[in-house]
C-alpha cells in the first residue's frame, strides 16, 4: 500500500462520492496537493479501508474521492505486541510512540515509573496524553496503517503487573537480565509485552511487582538505548522473530 492515507470516521457504508474536509483535507489539499487521478486510502485507523481515485480538489480543504473499492477490513496481526512506555522527559515520549508507530506495535502503555522525572498530573497529564495519542495518528497515516495503535491512560505499577501477567510472553528490558531478547524462544500467537524503564532505571521493587507477575528481566545487547529508543529496537527485534515482518 503506497497511495496517501487519510482517516475518516467510519467506513461503514462508502458512497460513490465521497468528500474528504475539515483537516484532513487541508492536508490532503494544500500539503499533499493531490489532483485529479491520484489514488488515495481511507481508514477509520481500526482496520477498515478503502482505496480511492481523487476526482477533484476544491478550494483549500475539499477533497473529491471516487471510485471507492468496497471496504476492506485488516484482521488484528498476531502475536498482538504492547510496549509499556515509561515517560520520557521533553519531547522524548512523541519520538517513541511515532517511531514505535512506524515499525508496528499494536499498543502503547504510558507508565508512571517511580523514577520517571516527568510526572502525569490533572490538566498537564491530559495534555500529555493527547499528544501521545495525536501522535500515534499522525504516524499511522505516514506509515500507511490502517490499524493505528492503542495509546491507554497511563497505568500504575500495580496496573503494569497485571497486564504483564495476561501475557502470553512478558519481558522487562533491563541490564540484570541473564538472557538475550535475540535468542528466547517467543510465541506466535496472543499477546508479548515488553517494559522499557525510565533513564533513571527500574527499581527494584518494580522489578520484584514484575517478576511476580512472571515477566522476566531481558537484554537487547551490549550498548544501553534511552528510553525513548528501546522500545522501537525491541519491537523491531520481536517483530522479526515471530514472523510478523515476513
Amino acid at each position: 500500500m503506497t497511495a496517501p492515507v487519510f482517516v475518516v470516521e467510519r467506513l461503514d457504508r462508502v458512497a460513490p462520492e465521497f468528500v474528504l474536509d475539515g483537516p484532513e483535507g487541508r492536508h490532503a489539499v494544500s500539503v499533499k496537493r493531490l489532483r485529479p487521478g491520484e489514488d488515495v486510502v481511507l481508514t477509520d485507523g481500526r482496520g477498515r479501508w478503502a482505496e480511492g481515485v481523487v476526482k477533484a480538489a476544491e478550494g483549500k480543504d475539499r477533497l473529491v474521492v471516487v471510485d471507492l473499492e468496497p471496504v476492506h477490513e485488516e484482521a488484528p496481526a498476531a502475536p498482538r505486541i504492547t510496549v509499556v512506555q515509561a515517560l520520557p522527559k521533553g519531547d522524548r515520549g512523541e519520538l517513541a510512540v511515532e517511531t514505535m508507530t512506524e515499525v508496528g506495535v499494536d499498543a502503547i502503555v504510558p507508565w508512571q515509573a517511580s523514577r520517571c522525572i516527568t510526572q502525569w498530573r490533572g490538566d498537564r497529564g491530559l495534555k500529555a496524553l493527547g499528544k501521545w495519542r495525536a501522535t500515534a495518528r499522525e504516524a499511522g497515516k505516514q506509515s500507511r496503517r490502517v490499524r493505528f495503535p492503542d495509546v491507554a491512560d497511563a497505568a500504575t505499577t500495580r496496573q503494569v503487573g497485571t497486564l504483564l501477567a495476561g501475557a502470553d510472553f512478558a519481558a522487562v528490558l533491563h541490564e540484570s537480565g541473564e538472557e538475550r531478547l535475540a535468542t528466547v524462544e517467543l510465541p506466535t500467537r496472543g499477546e508479548i509485552v515488553l517494559v522499557v524503564g525510565p533513564e533513571g532505571g527500574v527499581s527494584p521493587e518494580e522489578l520484584a511487582v514484575f517478576a511476580e507477575a512472571g515477566a522476566k528481566p531481558y537484554v537487547l545487547g551490549r550498548t544501553v538505548l534511552r528510553t525513548s529508543t528501546a522500545g522501537t529496537a525491541a519491537a523491531a527485534l520481536v517483530l522479526a522473530r515471530t514472523g510478523r515482518w515476513s
